[in-house]
């Protein structure tokens, strides 16, 4: 069994847990009273390097990284992450942060609010607004979600260092396959159902997007109702949700070997946010969404009502695959068998807003 780095974005600091000789360890949290909402572990240099974006109602919004996998911890002397005065923009908080692939070395994306996409080329240290996103025609028909208006969530390609596709709330899915030169909304086939029109070309509440191990073209996403599968790399999208207790949720996420593997865990519904059934239960498909199973073995069986945020469901990249979940409730649980069976890291933490974890 591989050791594995787990991280833990919480309401009120940063939890990293370590699996070494089959058995965790969770070090004392971080980021004490900031509340982090984005966390990478980047593993294309010499050593991994994580990342955090961490919130301080004191200080605000910031960029943290650390080379020594959490001992200690840099902030730029210079905020990493700042709009450009000419927007009339200030950051609220850094939503998502994401390494390209190999073919980009130093290249890190992040996804904030104000809805915005940045670029880093030195590894997270700094960011530049990208402004093409910033700037698209539709902005001003864009209207914040319940969470506020974000970029949640960054998909690259390890073929193509110029395809990009982020997803906005609430505006859905854009692409661009310039480097971020030119975005078009790739929504079609993608509902809308609390709008007059279900079908818009941009304005959907789009939750996550996770991308296929082995088809890099199909991908993954949880709407606000519904789960869609794209086979082209989002330029559309068909509707997988069938099987599922409830295609209301926030998560998904896919293995990082199997093709036609992905995870999510249905919601109640917008108006009820506990799990499906008060059950605690992960549903994996492995045949790209044509069935869905429930994972149950090591779960709780009585009532419960943690709900899973849209970034605190994660896969690392052993094989067989870590999935790990944690919730509003303060627990976090893990699997070690692709999802086969699961065990109880920990409880009472705080709010658990993200989990990212990868073998070192």
């Amino acid at each position: 069994m591989p050791d594995v780095l787990l991280t833990v974005g919480t309401r009120k600091g940063l939890f990293i847990g370590r699996r070494h000789d089959g058995r965790w360890e969770f070090d004392d949290p971080a980021f004490p009273a900031q509340a982090v909402y984005s966390v990478a572990i980047d593993k294309r240099g010499a050593g991994p390097r994580l990342l955090v974006g961490g919130d301080s109602a004191h200080w605000g919004p910031s960029v943290f990284h650390s080379d020594d996998l959490g001992r200690n911890w840099t902030e730029p002397a210079r905020p990493a992450v700042k709009f450009p005065e000419d927007t009339g923009a200030s950051l609220e908080r850094v939503w998502q942060l994401h390494p390209a692939p190999e073919h980009s070395p130093g290249v890190v994306y992040a996804g904030t609010e104000p809805a915005a996409l940045f670029r880093s080329a030195d590894g997270g240290e700094s960011f530049e607004l990208v402004r093409p996103l910033w700037e698209h025609p539709t902005r001003s028909a864009w209207v914040p979600g319940g969470g506020g208006e974000a970029v949640h969530t960054v998909v690259t390609d390890r073929r193509d260092p110029e395809a990009l596709t982020v997803a906005v709330s609430t505006a859905g899915v854009f692409r661009s396959r310039d480097g971020g030169a030119a975005w078009e909304p790739s929504n079609q086939g993608v509902s809308a159902v609390f709008l007059p029109d279900p079908n818009p070309e941009f304005g959907q509440c789009v939750h996550k997007i996770a991308q296929d191990a082995g088809n890099l073209d199909r991908l993954y996403l949880q709407n606000h109702w519904g789960v869609f599968r794209s086979d082209d790399a989002g330029a559309s999208w068909s509707d997988i949700g069938a099987g599922l207790p409830s295609d209301f949720g926030f998560a998904v996420a896919a293995h990082p070997h199997r093709s036609d593997t992905a995870y999510v865990f249905p919601i109640t519904a917008d108006s009820d946010r506990v799990p499906a059934g008060r059950r605690c239960r992960v549903y994996r498909t492995t045949d790209a969404g044509a069935t869905w199973e429930p994972l149950t073995k090591g779960l709780p069986e009585a009532d419960h009502y943690g709900t899973v945020l849209r970034d605190a469901l994660c896969t690392d990249d052993a094989d067989p695959a870590g999935v790990y979940f944690g919730n509003r409730n303060g627990e976090v649980y893990a699997s070690a068998d692709d999802g086969d069976s699961w065990q109880l890291l920990a409880r009472h933490l705080p709010d658990v807003l993200c989990v990212r974890a990868a073998v070192i």
